[in-house]
């Protein structure tokens, strides 16, 4: 009977670690992504305008994405995506994969933080029904940076989804077409203690179910938005004026898709 009892003692205890582990794992990666939101707060004139996050729809933070290259290169990173509620508040975070690769004159390997910022809410649907496609199922641009681009371009671009690297503790607008967004959603179960935890669960939940690293990140990020009046373009469809010739960026690296090892096939 004792040996039993120990045996089960041990499975409990196994059992409790390793959910422990799980739940670590998703609060850092929260926490990561609250320290790339408190660096847009320490460096406006050189980081995402103010003015674009402030009418945003959703904004997503990948931390510490992963890109390796010799000739075609691979890129992988886990995050976290937040909508903008009708209170003007914003949600719960969602946990998401970002995964793509590249062709082009690239060798070497290196870690960068990706911030996506949805100016509709269609790029966001994708992302929750099962996967979305930058610059193919949402138009994509990579973003203008400071306080004072901003305010010159924010309202021009015509882009669903504007997209952000920082590295070295620099922003700059990256070329991400082809990048496939995916809901992460054995994050969510493991976060949020609960199997049935659906995108639309998280985003229209409580924030009292979070854990307190959740409320950090969505605090950080309305103090960056709260800075101007919202004009969030919610509503799919809405088109703007483009960019001029001289304010789009090129790349000679093209990106593609690639299939998310975590997804099963079919």
């Amino acid at each position: 009977m004792k040996e039993r009892l120990a045996g089960l003692f041990v499975l409990v205890f196994l059992l409790v670690s390793l959910n422990a582990s799980a739940s670590t794992r998703e609060e850092k990666r929260v926490a990561d992504a609250a320290d790339v939101i408190d660096q847009i707060l320490r460096i406006p004139e050189q980081s995402i305008p103010p003015s674009l996050l402030s009418r945003a729809y959703a904004v997503a933070v990948v931390p510490n994405v992963v890109k390796v290259g010799l000739g075609v290169g691979a890129r992988r990173g886990k995050g976290i995506i937040v909508v903008r509620q009708d209170d003007n508040s914003w949600s719960n975070p969602a946990f998401i994969t970002l995964t793509g690769g590249s062709v082009g004159w690239q060798i070497g390997a290196q870690s960068t933080d990706v911030i996506l910022v949805f100016k509709t809410r269609k790029g966001v649907d994708g992302i929750a029904n099962g996967k979305l496609t930058l610059g193919a199922d949402a138009s994509l641009a990579a973003g203008p940076l400071g306080r004072n681009a901003g305010l010159a371009t924010d309202l021009a671009m015509k882009a669903e989804v504007v997209s952000y690297s920082r590295s070295r503790g620099l922003f700059a607008g990256v070329a991400l077409e082809g990048a496939g967004v995916t809901m992460d959603r054995k994050a969510n179960a493991a976060f949020y203690s609960s199997p049935d935890m659906t995108p639309e669960k998280v985003f229209a939940s409580s924030p009292n179910i979070a854990p307190n690293v959740a409320n950090e990140f969505v605090q950080l990020l309305t103090r960056q938005t709260s800075r101007l009046p919202t004009q969030p373009g919610m509503q799919a469809g809405t088109t703007e004026p483009s960019l001029s010739e001289e304010e789009e960026e090129t790349t000679e690296v093209r990106t593609f898709g690639l299939p998310d090892p975590d997804e099963p096939e079919g």
